[in-house]
């Protein structure tokens, strides 16, 4: 105990009078505004069409879709029947309780209003997408750490946190950071790797990929932190509701990749818009 961390970071960023801003907000901030700008280097790298207008569209979806789907997710998968008796919570974001699985859902649908409004492929708009997801995941566990939640099983390694609270005065894995180097730093740096080759990988390669690193690294994630207080485990003592939802996206993965091998469609942008006869 006596060479444990202990966590003693303040979750405010700074309060100006009676408005605070968190860490958790900024981290927001600052995965939207990165993805922004990653999309755009990477697409006029493949030399896709993604103008400042059709960038404004995808982005403004997204966030919809990510903040509706995550609040949703969480509602669904880790309520445990609470937002059954208090279905005015459910909105109740300031409460906390957001899901990655349901904000990926809820940004591949936001993902097909952005496809249509824009007229980029929908694949080659999911590409850009999932090489940029993975800054935001960064900032999201990073935020998670700084927050004290979704902390790590007990642990008797060097680097074990005392997050103290409901966590108790027990050392647990910094689960959160772990999550921030894989999802974050590996899955990034794999796809912007790849993303370097020119003329660029086929349409949906990045989706397939980022799927089978995410839902790979999630469910080892799993084995080194502590479920849901609300679930516990759901079977055999080990297994739980993030690797019953991450398993399926490594075989969503597989298929998206194979497609993407498969069929070779070539990334594009929007269509250009056609030209009126003079008369």
């Amino acid at each position: 105990m006596l060479d444990a961390l202990y966590h003693a970071i303040d979750p405010v960023a700074f309060a100006i009078g009676p408005f605070a801003v968190r860490w958790y907000g900024i981290a927001y901030v600052l995965g939207f505004i990165c993805a922004a700008l990653i999309i755009r280097q990477v697409a006029r790298r493949w030399r896709v069409t993604v103008d400042g207008d059709s960038l404004l569209t995808i982005m403004i979806c997204v966030i919809v879709g990510i903040i509706l789907g995550a609040r949703l997710g969480y509602v669904l998968f880790y309520g445990d029947g609470y937002y059954l008796s208090h279905p005015l919570e459910i909105l109740a974001f300031n409460q906390g309780g957001m899901s990655f699985h349901g904000g990926l859902v809820g940004a591949l649908l936001s993902g097909i209003v952005a496809a249509r409004l824009t007229g980029i492929p929908y694949l080659t708009l999911a590409d850009l997408g999932c090489i940029a997801a993975p800054v935001g995941l960064f900032f999201g566990r990073c935020a998670n750490f700084v927050n004290g939640e979704l902390w790590g099983a007990p642990t008797d390694l060097p680097w074990g946190v005392v997050f103290g609270g409901q966590a108790g005065l027990m050392p647990r894995h910094p689960s959160q950071l772990y999550e921030a180097l894989l999802e974050g730093v590996v899955i990034f740096c794999v796809l912007y790797a790849l993303s370097r080759r020119l003329p660029p990988r086929p349409r949906g390669t990045f989706l397939g990929c980022f799927l089978i690193l995410y839902g790979t690294f999630r469910f080892l994630m799993e084995f080194v932190r502590e479920p849901d207080a609300q679930l516990g485990y759901l079977w055999g003592g080990w297994l739980t509701m993030g690797q019953v939802l991450s398993a399926p996206l490594v075989l969503v993965g597989v298929g998206v990749l194979a497609y993407a091998l498969t069929r070779r469609l070539p990334q594009r942008g929007a269509e250009p818009a056609a030209v009126e006869p003079r008369g």
